[in-house]
């Protein structure tokens, strides 16, 4: 029955993102211009380099900049919840008594929400992309059968991660400032703005040990074909391995929440 009720909050999530076609649209504005500036930074950098970076050729790289800007409104790269008002105010004490897991409800929420996002905002980007530069995506039938579980592995690793952050307002005052730090140092070393591999020997070692790169880095190595086959699936079982770990920090903090919760009145 429970899972009934998660995919009709999944259902709910992705028909309340719907009625957001402005607010889409100018996001896909912004997700090209932006994608225009990075692919040309790139693409000189690449250049200037000889015509290979890091093993990435400039089909590849150009690949890296238009999926990610395809994935940068679904993924939950700059804080955004519900969730840090909610324990902030007290109201979290009113999610607790419902019959359903106060993380579960949000994640399906926003699950929904993000998977629509994909739709008005990332598959035009990517197209846009694909119509303006030369691109290269994985060619074998193992990179494609796991690439969309890889997108939504991701995406709830950016969820995650995000609530794990607002729930420390159980015992913060104001979670802004980790919030922010989260959007600084996630973003970069999920590899939004260059591949986690072009990165400083020791700064990529920093980064593979965080979730951070199971955000971006691994679905677009998988669907551009940077990784392929076996090497592939290792890579989404990094995945899984992070989503593992990081859905238990987030239960383990909501439960120690709930016994420090405190609301005036009773």
């Amino acid at each position: 029955m429970h899972w009934r009720a998660y995919w009709l909050i999944l259902l709910a999530g992705f028909r309340r993102q719907s009625r957001y076609r402005l607010a889409l649209l100018a996001g896909l504005l912004a997700n090209t211009v932006f994608g225009l500036i990075r692919a040309s930074v790139l693409g000189a950098t690449l250049l200037a380099a000889g015509g290979h970076l890091a093993g990435y050729s400039y089909a590849e790289l150009m690949t890296f900049v238009w999926l990610g800007q395809g994935l940068l409104g679904s993924l939950n790269m700059w804080g955004r919840t519900d969730l840090t008002e909610r324990v902030r105010a007290g109201d979290i004490a009113v999610d607790y008594a419902r019959p359903v897991s106060v993380v579960g409800a949000y994640l399906a929420t926003d699950l929904g929400a993000a998977l629509y996002t994909l739709l008005p905002r990332g598959v035009p980007a990517l197209c846009i992309g694909w119509l303006a530069f030369d691109l290269a995506f994985a060619p074998n039938a193992i990179n494609w059968f796991i690439a969309p579980f890889s997108i939504i592995a991701g995406i709830v690793i950016s969820q995650l991660v995000v609530y794990s952050i607002a729930l420390l307002g159980f015992w913060v005052v104001e979670t802004r400032g980790f919030m922010m730090a989260y959007a600084v140092g996630g973003s970069f070393l999920a590899g939004l703005a260059i591949p986690v591999r072009l990165m400083p020997g020791w700064l990529a070692a920093i980064a593979d040990a965080t979730p951070f790169p199971s955000m971006l880095q691994a679905p677009l190595d998988i669907a551009a074909g940077r990784v392929l086959g076996m090497e592939a699936v290792a890579v989404f079982g990094g995945q899984l391995a992070w989503l593992t770990v990081m859905g238990l920090l987030v239960a383990g903090i909501s439960r120690l929440g709930r016994r420090h919760l405190e609301v005036q009145g009773g």
